[in-house]
């Protein structure tokens, strides 16, 4: 929402700005060192003055008992200027440093606060800071605040009992102080109390003095005289209210502990309100090192590495705790605490969090104004749903700000009296309270609308008393309640062919081993699912084969219950599982194998449209940006997740009819183009680490000095779902100069090295399988030569070593990532070799030779590869890509063509892939228009039935009478071209 203007100062607070206004004359009257350029105030200033007294009451109290704090905000202009990164800790330390007691410690720290929060009413109210800032500032001086009584504190405490001192490091230990809420996440408000989370890193004693002091006992006296430094109420006011309920085993427990001790805790105690409360937790003092180093201990309690859906019993008991305080009297007026009030905003995108937040790191942040874009960015909800939350929040928050400015008091209850009323409408900018609490009441609505919304029980229909399960009326049949009759006749009645089949079916998942094996919740979790399953089921037409392709499923995450639940809670996203898996067993088997695809059947416009190349490789840059550098296992997995994940997207996408042939070979091709980009990022970063940085020939650094060049498929931008990749990788260093690292090696087994890295982290078999099968065949020599080439030795060969059909493949070759400048070289390379002048009876002779020894060793034996008498009949195979007319013979008409007639032609090399090279051929007059034409739709419908085929699981094997008038044109093209 856009920042709300401040009203016209209504009339009733007229008469309170002009007693406020006097006050603050005779409080500056009494001033002996002179009016601090009081006197030189504008009429700009006063009005300031005149709505900010007007709205708040603590700011005219503070601005009369100290004057000179006013005037000195307003002659540094501190009130008109955001302050930079720093300042504001700086005038709090530099305060702090003056104080000499604890005492005068107390009484600096509160004058500063008051000062402070004078300063940020005064920008709130004048609209010269948005919300954010605010928040921002608020928390910044409790930073402040909190760190630097700490430090002063501590040094004071370790001259009194000696420093604390690790039993295993033997390092100097310090506190580490946890901001919890709206500390943790920059968003407190102004008057907030502050939650923390003491602890220190390790066990040991203090030393240094006499009588040595156990370092939790050193830590809990420090912790204690730092809240007495924060929190009592005094002749100066408070710093903030400390509350410490928290920390692990809430008041009964210890002050402080070891970060082994919490880490315990969690492990062993943690509930789930906890882990809830830790997304927000952030280092706000003392030692910021070992604070992030907790932090990084704590994260697997907080974010499941899986998809958590088994937070969703503990959010929806948290959340019917929270309605049931609603409920309670007097919360009507509680814009925090009430229907559709703050905390509702926050628990929508705190139970995405634990949901999502293991797998989906975007998530792992604490601001609630960021957790909502991304919650937008990556699809969990609507753009709309996302606005009216944001609109809403912030208007609250604006509201509680409003309500806390006028008195600094902790509440969120909406003012009873008319005076505060009309504050609360002048400072949102509404004419009258009427007005404003129209609006508020609209926010509100919607938010407790939204807030119903999440979580909800899917077992509970809306307006219904009581509660309705979804497919209760085949929970007898799984438990076994009815007889074998009774069953397979509600069975054949719910549309299954074959119900004993069925039956036996469901019978040998209740018995396997690990159905056996399920812990309690687990199997009830299981009892909730399969009726649903079976309800879902029987509204396909074929339920016989979604159940068959789907138990397996279930029989894979049976141990796994979590998956079960998100199935459960997600009637959705179960749908669009059983029509994917009945429509394409391959899917099915990916899911199967690969459970964590699940979670991408949640957001069902996601699923069906696949991003664009640039967002691919953004997204996959992002995912792996919030890895650690050195956690290759964890990179290795958010790169075949990402794989796994967008391929299925892919494949929805295709059988629901939304992504065309060209477009999903296009969007394969991009995925692997994406996933090559960060794996030479990761091979090279790690390979420099290792040995150093390899040089050019000239004598400067690589920077990679390398490519990947793709062949085949994915040259072609041909890829299929199953495709591996044929790889080619080439170099411009100095294969004799040594890296410059600490354990140096010459620049060719550098790039050796660097290759068979790259070959590692694409083949290696991990929990996510491996992202592709790769093929080094077609490189200089084949599998006898050097894995990595250099750009000059790659040129060597291709002009003077290498077969046709070596320079037929060339014709498909494409820089897919690496150094442009290399990129440019080897094109020119390509260009240069694929344009030479051909003797064309020769190459005639050479490609058909060729093809002949394919169709021998590949084709169809019955019909002679697809040339026999028989080869058109319906009981004949045709093998779309190695028989006669079919697509191989496609593919070499155009490289063909290529080295035919490129020397003359040169469009012919700007493409790698058939379609476009036809289409070339076409333009330059060297095909007749029909035959280009009908060898584009061929080659087009064989790839889209060959895709067919593969999302089928069956080979590229279709009865001989498909596709007969295609096959005869295409043989026919093929002898008019020369070929045999």
């Amino acid at each position: 929402m856009t920042l709300p203007a401040l009203a016209e100062l209504p009339a009733i607070l007229l008469p309170l700005v002009s007693r406020s206004e006097q006050s603050f004359r005779t409080a500056v009257a009494g001033l002996t060192e002179g009016d601090h350029g009081f006197s030189t105030w504008t009429p700009e200033r006063w009005a300031q003055f005149a709505r900010v007294t007007g709205a708040s009451d603590f700011v005219i109290e503070q601005s009369v008992r100290d004057p000179l704090m006013l005037l000195s905000l307003v002659q540094s202009g501190e009130l008109d200027r955001p302050f930079a990164p720093g300042e504001l800790c700086g005038q709090i330390a530099a305060a702090v440093n003056t104080a000499q007691t604890e005492d005068e410690l107390g009484r600096v720290l509160r004058r500063q606060r008051a000062r402070h929060q004078v300063r940020i009413i005064w920008r709130d109210l004048t609209r010269q800071a948005d919300l954010v800032q605010t928040c921002r500032d608020l928390s910044d001086m409790a930073d402040a605040s909190i760190d630097q009584a700490y430090q002063w504190l501590y040094s004071r405490h370790c001259q009194q009992f000696g420093t604390p001192t690790g039993r295993r490091s033997g390092e100097p230990q310090q506190m580490v102080i946890l901001g919890m809420g709206k500390l943790g996440a920059v968003e407190l408000n102004l008057s907030s109390d502050i939650d923390l989370i003491f602890a220190y890193p390790e066990g040991g004693e203090t030393v240094g003095v006499k009588r040595a002091l156990d370092n939790q006992e050193f830590f809990i006296r420090l912790g204690q005289r730092l809240i007495k430094a924060l929190d009592p109420m005094t002749v100066d006011g408070f710093v903030f209210r400390v509350d410490m309920r928290l920390r692990p085993y809430g008041s009964s427990g210890a002050l402080v502990l070891s970060f082994n001790a919490l880490e315990q805790y969690y492990q062993d105690q943690g509930r789930d309100w906890e882990r809830y409360a830790m997304i927000k937790a952030r280092v706000v003092a003392g030692d910021q090192v070992a604070g992030a180093q907790l932090l990084d201990m704590l994260r697997p309690f907080v974010y499941r590495r899986y998809l958590d859906f088994s937070a969703i019993e503990a959010l929806r008991t948290m959340k019917q705790l929270i309605q049931q305080e609603v409920r309670r009297k007097g919360m009507a007026d509680n814009i925090k605490l009430g229907s559709g009030g703050i905390r509702e905003v926050e628990f929508i995108a705190q139970a995405f969090q634990l949901i999502h937040g293991g797998r989906d790191l975007s998530l792992q942040q604490r601001p609630l104004l960021k957790v909502l874009g991304t919650l937008e960015g990556q699809g969990y909800l609507p753009p709309a749903v996302i606005s009216e939350l944001r609109e809403g929040y912030e208007f609250l928050r604006y509201t509680e700000h409003a309500i806390q400015a006028i008195a600094d008091r902790q509440t969120q209850m909406l003012p009873d009296t008319a005076q505060d009323q009309a504050r609360i409408a002048f400072m949102l900018g509404f004419a009258d309270w009427d007005a404003f609490h129209e609006k508020l009441m609209f926010w509100r609505g919607r938010v407790a609308w939204h807030f119903a919304q999440v979580i909800a029980d899917p077992d509970e229909e809306e307006g219904a008393d009581c509660e309705v399960v979804v497919g209760g009326e085949w929970l007898p049949l799984w438990e076994e309640a009815q007889d074998e009759e009774a069953a397979c006749r509600q069975l054949e009645e719910g549309g299954f062919a074959d119900a004993t089949k069925a039956l036996k079916a469901l019978a040998g998942l209740r018995g396997s081993p690990q159905l056996r094996a399920m812990q309690r919740l687990g199997r009830e979790r299981l009892d909730a699912f399969i009726p649903r399953l079976l309800a879902q089921a029987v509204e396909h037409d074929n339920p016989d084969l979604v159940l068959e392709r789907v138990l397996p499923l279930v029989e894979a995450v049976a141990r796994r219950s979590a998956y079960l639940v998100l199935l459960t809670e997600n009637p959705g996203a179960l749908r669009r599982l059983l029509t994917l898996c009945a429509a394409s067993p391959w899917i099915a088997e990916q899911i199967t194998r690969f459970p964590l695809l699940l979670d991408e059947l949640l957001n069902e416009g996601r699923l069906f449209k696949p991003p664009l190349a640039p967002e691919l490789a953004a997204e996959l840059r992002e995912r792996l940006t919030r890895i650690p550098e050195d956690d290759l296992e964890q990179q290795m997995e958010a790169l075949r997740h990402f794989k796994l994940a967008h391929r299925l997207r892919v494949a929805a996408s295709e059988i629901a009819g939304s992504l065309p042939l060209m477009k999903v070979s296009d969007y394969l091709t991009w995925l692997a183009e994406a996933i090559l980009e960060q794996v030479l990022a990761l091979a090279w970063r790690q390979t420099v680490a290792k040995y150093g940085t390899p040089l050019r020939t000239d004598g400067t650094l690589c920077d990679p000095g390398f490519i990947i060049v793709g062949y085949g498929k994915v040259g072609g931008i041909e890829l299929g779902h199953g495709s591996d990749l044929d790889l080619v990788f080439i170099h411009d260093g100095d294969p004799q100069a040594e890296t410059d690292g600490a354990k140096p090696i010459d620049g060719a087994q550098f790039f050796t090295r660097l290759g068979q890295r790259i070959i590692h982290l694409l083949t290696a078999q991990t929990n996510s399988g491996q992202l592709y099968e790769v093929d080094m065949r077609l490189r200089p020599s084949g599998a006898s030569g050097l894995l990595v080439s250099s750009l000059g030795a790659f040129a060597r060969y291709q002009e003077n070593e290498a077969w046709t059909w070596e320079h037929q493949a060339l014709v498909r070759a494409r820089v897919l990532v690496g150094s442009q400048d290399v990129g440019q070289a080897f094109e020119k390379v390509r260009a240069q070799v694929l344009g030479k002048a051909r003797d064309l009876a020769k190459l005639q002779q050479e490609v058909s030779e060729m093809r002949a020894k394919m169709r021998d060793n590949l084709g169809s034996k019955s019909t002679a590869a697809g040339t026999g008498a028989n080869a058109f009949d319906a009981a004949a195979p045709f093998d779309l890509k190695q028989d006669a007319g079919g697509i191989v013979d496609i593919e070499f008409m155009v490289q063909y063509a290529a080295l035919a007639w490129s020397q003359s032609h040169p469009p012919l090399l700007r493409w790698t892939d058939n379609i476009r090279i036809l289409e070339e051929l076409e333009h330059e007059g060297l095909m007749p228009v029909e035959d280009a034409s009908l060898l584009r739709e061929a080659y087009k419908a064989y790839r889209s039935a060959a895709h067919r085929q593969a999302l089928q699981k069956d080979a590229g094997v279709i009865p001989g009478d498909q596709f007969a008038d295609e096959r005869r044109q295409v043989m026919r093209i093929w002898r008019e071209l020369g070929l045999s």
